[in-house]
């Protein structure tokens, strides 16, 4: 069974940068595709950055230049690094993982979603 534990969300002031890490456990055979979202109040769910398993990023326009993302396959954990934090980005972000695993009956793919971590900008 595969699990997404998300962590470092936190309150900082505009300017600052937050790293938020999205660790996968269990029976993992490869991460092929990775991204990290948002939900502000009030607003729908939407895409801050993504990244294929062949390292194609594709970042929002909202974040192009301030937000990283990035894998570290030996961990098994996905980061997005957030830099010169505005108060817009305040919301409550989830990572969103496309995992091969083993089965019993051989291997699976699924989707996987964290539970998500709040990040709130101050002005």
């Amino acid at each position: 069974q595969v699990q997404l534990v998300e962590s470092g969300g936190g309150l900082v002031q505009a300017g600052g940068s937050l790293r938020l890490s999205c660790a996968a456990s269990g029976r993992i055979l490869s991460i092929n595709a990775m991204g990290w979202y948002r939900q502000a109040p009030g607003k729908q769910r939407e895409l801050v950055a993504s990244m294929t398993r062949g390292g194609s990023i594709n970042p929002a326009d909202s974040v192009k230049g301030r937000f990283t993302i990035s894998t570290d396959n030996a961990k098994n954990t996905v980061y997005l690094q957030m830099n010169s934090l505005i108060p817009e980005d305040t919301g409550v972000y989830y990572c969103n993982l496309d995992i091969t695993s083993r089965h019993t009956m051989g291997r699976t793919r699924g989707d996987y979603w964290g539970q998500g971590t709040q990040v709130t900008v101050s002005s």
